[in-house]
């Protein structure tokens, strides 16, 4: 059921992404036809041409980086992000008895992080109950 539900959300977010390419470039095309020819005497532009154009531009005035905290922070405050969060933890850690330590692990192990991360700490932990 994991599987399908992953192959589900991949698919949608395909549909997602074709549609909104979709969009944008009958969008742009509709914008070029409207303004280029009348006003520079420009060629008008079919939807393959519009989607290339976004393409081109994408490519030489945004690039195709990407990362956490690229476009909103920047890498350098993003790091910074980072680090304060790392120490906050650490401190809250260090408050924190052994036995809460591991109980806190294993919360945290059991609701974030990938799903076959998730998969392989729920099968372990009746092992681990079982020989105590």
């Amino acid at each position: 059921m994991n599987r399908k539900f992953w192959l589900l959300r991949g698919l949608r977010f395909l549909l997602f992404a074709a549609l909104f390419i979709t969009a944008a470039g009958f969008i742009t095309m509709y914008l070029w036809n409207w303004l280029v020819p009348n006003i520079f005497h420009g060629p008008v532009l079919n939807f393959a041409q519009a989607i290339g154009l976004l393409a081109l531009s994408r490519l030489l005035l945004g690039g195709f980086r990407g990362g956490p905290g690229q476009h909103r922070w920047g890498r350098a405050r993003w790091n910074q992000h980072q680090r304060e969060w790392r120490q906050k933890m650490e401190t809250r850690m260090a408050a924190m008895t052994p036995e809460e330590q591991e109980k806190f692990r294993q919360k945290m192990r059991a609701s974030c992080g990938p799903p076959w991360m998730r998969r392989q700490a729920s099968t372990e932990e009746p092992s681990v109950n079982q020989a105590v």
